[in-house]
């Protein structure tokens, strides 16, 4: 939310630039971008060197680097779309309650946060759906280790070579819970009056 913030609503130089960066994830191979997390975060990468000598952490074949390469790939839907509706969204809202006395905090909160929450709900939405989904960036910087980093496309892809029987059993409790999960939110979003 602070970058698709600082994108909508800050001008700076390099912010084509920044906005380029967010947006690789979309169009990069999810392979590629696992190999750019390891050069990164890996012990031996640009920032992973310094992490592990400063603070002892260590991103590659955790869980934090699942949680990391899911990040990685998905959150340019999020960011995308929260900043999109922060640029189309009608300013002059704001600069009434700033005329009215609100604080900057409490006008976010009142004002902008209800103008842009479809776009938010949405954005998260195809943020969780992507990483629901994540392969490639996952294996290859966070691997295979059940208990620890397996994810469900991990677990279908061994299940496949080994059990296709459970393979397809596993695809199928995740595409219960994608269109689960999907169809609730869908009833909240269209309901008369709700609210995200």
């Amino acid at each position: 939310m602070p970058l698709a913030w600082l994108l909508a609503r800050v001008a700076f130089p390099g912010r084509g630039l920044l906005r380029a960066m967010i947006t690789v994830p979309l169009v990069l191979p999810p392979v590629v971008g696992g190999v750019a997390l390891l050069l990164a975060f890996g012990r031996r990468g640009i920032v992973g060197r310094y992490l592990d000598a400063w603070f002892g952490i260590t991103l590659p074949f955790t869980t934090a680097g699942v949680v990391a390469a899911e990040a990685f790939v998905a959150m340019p839907f999020l960011i995308v779309a929260v900043e999109g509706a922060l640029r189309s969204a009608d300013r002059r809202f704001e600069d009434a309650s700033a005329t009215l006395g609100a604080s900057r905090w409490v006008t976010f909160r009142r004002v902008t946060l209800p103008m842009i929450a479809p776009s938010l709900g949405a954005g998260g939405v195809l943020c969780w759906a992507r990483a629901l989904g994540e392969f490639g960036a996952t294996i290859t910087f966070a691997g295979n280790f059940p208990g620890t980093t397996q994810t469900m496309p991990l677990a279908v892809y061994l299940a496949l070579e080994t059990d296709p029987d459970a393979a397809v059993a596993l695809s199928l409790v995740l595409l219960a819970v994608a269109v689960g999960v999907l169809a609730l939110l869908r009833d909240r979003w269209l309901r008369p009056g709700a609210a995200l």
